[in-house]
């Protein structure tokens, strides 16, 4: 199984719709690939979030009409084929391939449940579960790491009282920085994150504060043992030559 067909399967779980075969097929592939976890984990809190965020509303009563129409229409524009028995006296003709039509997955049936509260969910709940559905790429990855059993932290105390923490997993497999109170620098400055090793600096990523401050930023690349987390100032974007251009306002020990 690779890790695409997992997240299938990870998405039917988090919906209870899977069969036995496919439930004994995703607990087994989570146990021999635990970095894949990452996306049970994603699944279940959007499930969570579906449930939470969205009032109940009962549904229109033409929704089952209209419904029920629909999966007609398709049963007559698709009839089922039925092949006829061939022959004993004629050598059965080679029936011209039938194009294969791409079923639906668990996955897409996810995404369909989704967007049916979305239709049905009126008022703020549909407001929240979209926000919950948008939220940033750094904020969910660090969920995922202090729900996995691994998760570690370090942090700093800045100089001027502000404080920067690294979260990471080894089995998410993602590092994530969190800072409150970062010195304010100049438009045409960022900050850039760095894997500092016995190789040398390796750029993580340009990150923006807030206004107080505050950054929340998923690390770019993989995180060796031992790696000290250092942020920069750098010109816009980033510094040109991949290589710090200025000394660290901080860095944060891993090991």
């Amino acid at each position: 199984m690779n890790e695409h067909e997992f997240a299938e399967l990870a998405a039917g779980h988090a919906l209870n719709a899977l069969s036995p075969e496919d439930e004994a097929a995703f607990v087994d592939a989570l146990a021999e690939h635990p970095e894949w976890e990452h996306h049970a984990y994603s699944d279940a809190a959007t499930v969570a979030a579906l449930s939470d965020s969205v009032a109940e509303v009962a549904p229109p009563p033409a929704l089952r009409t209209d419904l029920l129409a629909r999966i007609a229409s398709v049963q007559q524009d698709h009839p089922a084929q039925v092949a006829a028995p061939a022959s004993s006296l004629e050598s059965p003709a080679a029936a011209p391939a039938e194009p294969r039509r791409r079923s639906w997955g668990p996955r897409a049936w996810f995404a369909l449940a989704a967007s049916l509260v979305l239709l049905v969910g009126v008022g703020g709940g549909a407001v929240v579960l979209t926000q919950q559905l948008n939220r940033p790429v750094a904020v969910v990855a660090l969920e995922r790491i202090e729900a996995a059993p691994d998760a570690q932290t370090a942090s700093t105390t800045l100089s001027d009282g502000g404080e920067a923490t690294v979260h990471w997993s080894e089995t998410v497999g993602e590092v994530v920085f969190v800072s409150d109170g970062l010195p304010t620098i100049g438009a045409d400055q960022s900050y850039e994150l760095w894997f500092v090793r016995d190789a040398g600096a390796i750029s993580a990523g340009v990150f923006e504060a807030g206004d107080d401050g505050d950054a929340t930023a998923l690390l770019a690349g993989p995180m060796s043992p031992g790696d000290v987390i250092a942020v920069t100032v750098e010109p816009a974007g980033g510094s040109p030559s991949g290589a710090p251009t200025s000394d660290p306002i901080f860095a944060i020990p891993t090991a």
